[in-house]
C-alpha cells in the first residue's frame, strides 16, 4: 500500500519560505501569484495491505514525527498497490 502525505503550514502562521519563493516570482515577471505557501509532500511505501491499519500507522507518524501538528495540518491519501 502507497501513503501520500501533504504537510502544510496552518492558516495564521507565517510562512518566510513561502514569501521567499513570493518575491522571487515576482522579480522574474510573474506578477499573476497573489501568495505562495510552501509545504512538503511524502510517499511511503507500506508492508500493511489493510487500509484501516495503514491509516493508522501513518497517523502515528505524522503525530509523533513528520509534523509538527502545532503549526502544521496534513492530509493523508491512501492507494493500493
Amino acid at each position: 500500500m502507497k501513503a501520500r502525505v501533504h504537510i502544510t503550514l496552518k492558516s495564521g502562521v507565517l510562512d518566510p519560505q513561502g514569501k521567499a519563493v513570493h518575491n522571487a516570482l515576482t522579480s522574474l515577471g510573474f506578477n499573476g501569484v497573489d501568495d505562495v505557501r510552501q509545504g512538503k509532500y511524502l510517499e511511503l511505501d507500506l508492508v500493511e495491505s489493510d487500509a484501516e491499519q495503514a491509516r493508522a500507522a501513518v497517523e502515528a507518524m505524522c503525530t509523533r514525527l513528520l509534523a509538527n501538528t502545532v503549526i502544521e495540518d496534513y492530509q493523508i491519501e491512501l492507494e493500493d498497490g
